[in-house]
């Protein structure tokens, strides 16, 4: 099908023109590995009880040159999982105890969607990725200004964090002694304990004509409805939660994943708790964005993958943390 073609709706900082692409300097970790996780944050982790599941697919509206497939039964260990993804208030928070600068930070730049820019920032872009260009190369986005130097994130604290590498990511997870999950440990999550659906609620993608997720509304990528309510970022708490009781598996934010990206996951990774673990320049996302469209990125299916690599940074990747289960 040609939409196996498309890559994904998210832009790769190598896809920057050179001179925008400079190397960032070396940041220290905020701390060691913290032993055990943090108390506050662990008392609102979610319990995932081990067991077998179908991972991957292999429907027609898949990607099968993203290695969606083809499915097979895996097992993971029972582990705990953040019921949506770590919002601006509690990356806020990080950075407020350890002084972490993020990469965005660092490299002075970050990508934003074309129409979120303020026209003054739009006057100062000049320079946008040719596979991508409806994402903007904006000097000063970052975390704390997620659509540039004259935006903010006050009346978003219960939003995710945007603008976070996967390298940030890990960061965070340091500080509060978790990880990031494993691309089975998050496929099985977002499945809510369905078997084989294509959505954390089911197949069909508006049951009852009722909105489940933020994704694209429209004609992507210069028309947005906001039919679903939003055209950014929504709540991490908005929609129905899946069985799990876990929130957004599907759209609003990307979520950086533990594995290294190969289209052959399925292929090569185990049976018992799959993880890919050789260096490919690629980390793994899951779960789609507020950009995905069916005529473009149908990737908010819960069998989807894509990758980017992890110092790569956006308006619409974040991430959820994990921790394993000791009990």
């Amino acid at each position: 099908m040609e939409e196996q073609l498309r890559p994904c709706c998210a832009a790769r900082r190598s896809e920057a023109p050179e001179d925008r692409h400079l190397a960032a300097a070396a940041a220290g970790e905020p701390a060691p590995r913290r032993a055990s996780p943090r108390p506050e944050l662990q008392e609102s982790m979610i319990r995932i009880p081990g067991g077998e599941f179908v991972m991957g697919t292999d429907a027609a509206d898949g990607f099968p040159a993203d290695g969606e497939g083809p499915p097979r039964a895996v097992r993971v260990d029972g582990f705990y999982i953040s019921p949506h993804a770590v919002t601006n208030a509690q990356f806020k928070a990080f950075v407020d105890d350890t002084g972490y600068v993020t990469e965005t930070e660092r490299f002075g730049w970050s990508y934003v969607f074309h129409l979120f820019v303020s026209d003054a920032v739009r006057q100062q872009v000049s320079n946008v990725p040719q596979t991508t260009p409806w994402w903007y190369v904006v000097s000063g986005a970052s975390w704390a200004r997620p659509e540039g130097p004259d935006s903010d994130i006050g009346d978003r604290m219960d939003h995710p964090v945007v603008h976070v590498s996967w390298h940030d990511a890990d960061a965070y997870c340091r500080w509060t002694g978790q990880r990031l999950p494993t691309e089975a440990e998050w496929e099985y999550a977002a499945r809510g304990g369905l078997a084989r659906k294509t959505y954390p609620w089911g197949d069909l993608l508006k049951p009852d004509g009722e909105h489940r997720c933020n994704i694209w509304q429209g004609k992507f990528p210069t028309k947005n409805s906001e039919s679903d309510g939003y055209a950014g970022t929504a709540p991490v708490h908005a929609y129905a939660p899946n069985g799990y009781g876990l929130y957004n598996m599907a759209g609003n934010v990307w979520e950086w994943c533990a594995d290294w990206f190969t289209p052959a996951y399925h292929a090569v990774t185990a049976e018992a708790n799959p993880r890919f673990d050789e260096p490919t320049g690629k980390r793994s996302m899951r779960g789609g964005s507020y950009l995905c469209h069916r005529s473009y990125c149908n990737r908010y299916r819960v069998a989807a993958r894509s990758s980017n690599t992890p110092d790569s940074s956006g308006g619409n990747c974040g991430f959820r943390v994990v921790q394993s289960a000791t009990d």
